[in-house]
């Protein structure tokens, strides 16, 4: 196996980490942080609210942009499955 191809392996791993986890870590902070100001601004501090309004976002993203995800997840187990032949020469 040469270098490139191992790259190009770890590229693809990024890659598709990136696209599966990265809507919901954005989703996650971006609840975060506005049940925080809203926290803030009104002295409610309550940790269940938080936890609720993430985990409503984390179950609207994975509704919304599921079946990207588990396409791409497929896709890449796919290609790595595939490539195992070269990797073993």
């Amino acid at each position: 196996m040469s270098p490139d191809h191992a790259l190009s392996l770890m590229m693809g791993m990024l890659e598709a980490t990136l696209v599966i986890v990265g809507p919901i870590l954005a989703a996650t902070l971006i609840s975060g942080v506005i049940v925080g100001v809203v926290q803030t601004a009104t002295q409610i501090n309550e940790a269940s609210v938080g936890y609720v309004v993430k985990a409503a976002a984390v179950v609207l993203t994975l509704l919304a942009l599921g079946p990207t995800m588990v396409e791409k997840a497929s896709a890449y187990a796919r290609h790595s499955i595939e490539a195992i032949a070269s990797v073993v020469e």
